[in-house]
């Protein structure tokens, strides 16, 4: 992904080492680049509008946020027919090349969401990211690299500890800047679900679920999800920073954290009831769909 230069996003909380301090911009102001209407969907302002609608109608589709990547992202290995050649080096977990690469991510993903929610008539709030090593506090419990990135509703913030990219490489096989990329742009995908009511709503009918019945409900929150970072890698290609291969990283991605997958590697066998993101062929589909329209509306999962 051509990534350097770009502009990076100041809404990151730094709490490696106790350090504290923002990613800051570079090159001046951001870019806001005007977003094409089929981003909204055919028929402009009602397509993310009727998402919205069909959100609120099934309310009971959300997630409890430490069920986003529990225990799903621990474990490695598997192959796959789709993962790419990667000979391009790779940022360094915990260096500052890493840290700018994820804030200049996260700025785009705020790019498409913001003009998304703009062309709808709706007001985009991007989510913090707290960048951290070894372990921290969230109100949805303690993160740390073992956990894996996810977004936590209570403060709308996402939580990435660097060096889970390494294990995404070295344990998963889904090395490449743009899995990396697609880890981010997925937890991003939560918080607009956040925006757009369908967390909120199934954290509070969950309750009245059964297990069976809340995985299977978690499985279409986490597609859509995937299908969100989709529609983000399609902006990414319009605004001509994909390179080959990149894609590729991602599909292979989605491949390797798919439930079955890490299912197969932890116990030697699957369970589909106990799926609760998504089979490899389910999370690859769905980045597709978003991938190629390039449009909200198609991710409708539920």
């Amino acid at each position: 992904m051509k990534w350097q230069g770009r502009d990076r996003s100041s809404n990151i909380e730094d709490r490696r080492g106790n350090r504290s301090r923002s990613s800051g911009r570079s090159g001046g102001n951001r870019v806001r680049i005007p977003m094409p209407r089929s981003r909204a969907g055919k028929g402009g302002a009602g397509s993310l509008v009727m998402i919205v609608i069909v959100v609120l109608i099934s309310l009971a589709l959300g997630i409890n946020p430490m069920s986003l990547l529990d225990g799903s992202i621990s474990t490695g290995g598997g192959t796959t027919s789709s993962r790419p050649s990667d000979n391009r080096p790779l940022p360094d977990a915990g260096k500052d090349e890493l840290f700018d690469f994820v804030a200049v991510n996260l700025n785009e993903t705020e790019n498409l969401w913001t003009q998304v929610f703009r062309q709808n008539e709706l007001q985009y709030q991007p989510p913090t990211l707290v960048v951290f090593s070894g372990s921290t506090s969230s109100p949805c419990g303690t993160a740390s690299a073992q956990t894996g990135p996810f977004y936590c509703p209570g403060d709308q913030k996402i939580y990435l500890d660097l060096s889970f990219y390494d294990q995404l490489r070295q344990q998963f096989g889904a090395g490449g800047d743009f899995a990396q990329a697609y880890v981010l742009a997925h937890e991003v995908g939560h918080h607009v679900q956040q925006l757009t009511g369908v967390l909120p709503e199934f954290n509070q009918k969950r309750r009245g679920m059964s297990k069976e019945e809340a995985n299977a409900y978690s499985v279409r929150v986490e597609l859509q999800a995937d299908c969100y970072a989709g529609v983000w890698a399609n902006y990414v290609g319009e605004q001509n920073l994909l390179e080959r291969g990149d894609i590729a990283e991602a599909l292979n991605a989605a491949e390797q954290i798919g439930d079955d997958a890490i299912q197969m590697r932890s116990q030697g066998f699957v369970v589909p009831k106990n799926f609760n993101h998504g089979t490899s062929a389910q999370r690859q589909e769905w980045f597709e769909r978003g991938y190629k329209s390039g449009n909200v509306g198609q991710c409708d999962t539920f």
